[in-house]
């Protein structure tokens, strides 16, 4: 990192489950951080971030951003809002862009649904993006509106992630989990995924794409039973229901693991964390 970046704040859109942990983080670093929200400024201010009030489906709302060293872009859906995946996730990106003083790195954060493999097979950042899934659709397209608009954009696709808070309430009081149970699931703790966002900071290339998750991934029935453990819990119960169709796959993150340094390890043997 250049001596001139160091002095220009960190940007987050998206401070949420991921964003405030990676904020957590560069603060502890010494990073000022700035983050956009619609309704919790004064939250953010409670954890040493300094809030910009904005919404970005809001265009003239998105006029005091400043030149940040690194944005860290983590918009998920709020489903409470009314406003549809797409609305979220490809109109307000083009809103964001639109707006956004140059920045040294722009850090994605995109989802493994974009891959439709339902067969079970592994696949990695080469193979096909084919989703079937309306979702999976929509984040591709966002995918594509940010390589056309900035090509430099580092692209992480996340699995599922998973960590403190959530997911227990339903394994705690045995509520039935509906799904195949043998269906594969790609998984990340938010942790590991903090610490990928951070490699990809400091050692991912411009315009490079990785896939984060774990080193295996498990069935969904041997996460509820992992997951059940080490609550103590009891075990977990499933509501079988036939997904045709569904994406069923296996992601390699051999990429991030070599070229970004980084490794997983909550889900490691003696690693798990909740």
């Amino acid at each position: 990192m250049s001596p001139l970046a160091i002095t220009r704040p960190n940007l987050i859109f998206g401070c949420g489950y991921l964003g405030r942990r990676v904020a957590a983080r560069w603060i502890a670093a010494g990073h000022p951080v700035v983050a956009l929200t619609r309704s919790n400024s004064s939250t953010l201010a409670q954890l040493g971030i300094q809030p910009i009030t904005g919404d970005i489906l809001d265009p003239p709302s998105l006029r005091q951003f400043p030149t940040a060293a690194t944005v860290l872009y983590a918009v998920g859906l709020d489903r409470t809002a009314g406003r549809s995946m797409r609305d979220v996730y490809v109109t307000g990106l083009g809103h964001v862009l639109d707006t956004l003083p140059a920045c040294e790195r722009f850090i994605y954060i995109s989802s493994t649904s974009v891959y439709g493999q339902t067969d079970g097979e592994w696949v990695d950042e080469n193979s096909p993006t084919e989703p079937t899934e309306p979702s999976g659709q929509v984040v591709l397209e966002a995918e594509q509106l940010l390589r056309s608009r900035m090509p430099t954009a580092i692209i992480l696709r996340f699995a599922g992630i998973f960590g403190p808070g959530r997911l227990r309430k339903q394994v705690m009081t045995g509520e039935p989990i509906t799904g195949d149970p043998d269906r594969w699931l790609n998984l990340i703790h938010v942790e590991d995924g903090v610490d990928a966002v951070l490699a990809a900071e400091a050692r991912s290339e411009p315009g490079q794409t990785y896939n984060i998750c774990d080193d295996e991934p498990l069935t969904r029935r041997g996460f509820y039973q992992r997951l059940a453990e080490s609550l103590g819990a009891p075990p977990p119960r499933f509501d079988p229901q036939p997904e045709p169709g569904a994406p069923h796959r296996r992601i390699r993150n051999a990429k991030a693991k070599a070229v970004l340094g980084w490794q997983p390890h909550r889900l490691n043997p003696g690693g798990w964390l909740v």
